[in-house]
């Protein structure tokens, strides 16, 4: 009877969660970046922001909604997804922005010139939305004609979370090259970790496509790896390599 008496109580309070749940999934993924932006916005420097990051990620997140097309999956991640695209469309507009306004040299580049010495590299944000959307039309198009292989659109869905999985390669590759972790914020790593492990969690929990749980199970591990380095460069530091600069992290320091 008691049990019963709860059941009111207990199954708006599961809805409740699963909503917050769903939330965090949503949006979760692109809060470390508004500091960024904000940072950017107040010192009119780009500098400390690798732009690949948001290559990455939209070829990421546009492999994902076409995954969507020919294997339905949880509706948070593909808002997600949706999300993340107009986040980094809104940091390469800045970005674009701050760079042209202090770059001295004032030769435009251009998608159009299909110069690869220049790739993502361009003097107006416009080249940036040109070929965002030439490859999503090329890959839409490929999907729309392998869309009922059961192959394809598996590997599709793989390669869309492997993409994302691997952002922080770079940063791990970084930091084994200088043997230190100088210039990394540790607070964002942590970030990541607690983040990469709540979608993990949500993806095993949810019944999501394994690709998705396998590559946030990689995700995690690449965060973890990174958190062992800084343990590991800051207990027992080891002779630096002279070197000139500390490239910028490639996941958004």
């Amino acid at each position: 009877m008691e049990a019963e008496g709860l059941g009111w109580l207990l199954v708006p309070l599961h809805q409740l969660v699963s909503w917050g749940a769903s939330g965090a999934i949503v949006f979760g993924g692109v809060v470390p970046y508004i500091p960024q932006y904000r940072d950017i916005r107040r010192t009119q420097n780009a500098d400390g922001f690798s732009t690949h990051v948001c290559l990455v990620l939209l070829v990421a997140n546009i492999l994902r909604i076409l995954f969507w097309f020919g294997r339905h999956f949880e509706s948070p991640l593909l808002w997600q997804s949706i999300i993340m695209i107009l986040t980094m469309l809104l940091m390469l507009k800045l970005c674009t922005e701050v760079r042209v306004a202090n770059e001295l040299n004032i030769k435009r580049r251009s998608f159009a010139d299909f110069d690869l010495h220049h790739f993502w590299h361009w003097s107006s944000f416009a080249d940036y939305v040109q070929c965002v959307l030439a490859f999503t039309g090329v890959a839409g198009y490929i999907t729309y004609l392998s869309i009922d292989s059961a192959v394809f659109v598996e590997t599709l869905g793989f390669l869309a979370v492997l993409t994302e999985a691997m952002l922080g390669v770079p940063q791990l590759y970084r930091n084994y090259c200088h043997r230190s972790t100088e210039g990394m914020s540790l607070k964002m790593v942590l970030m990541w970790t607690s983040g990469d492990t709540f979608k993990t969690a949500y993806f095993l929990l949810n019944g999501a496509p394994l690709q998705f749980s396998v590559c946030g199970l990689l995700q995690v591990l690449v965060d973890l790896a990174i958190l062992g380095q800084a343990y590991a460069f800051t207990h027992h530091p080891q002779k630096l390599v002279p070197h000139t600069a500390h490239p910028s992290s490639a996941k958004a320091l």
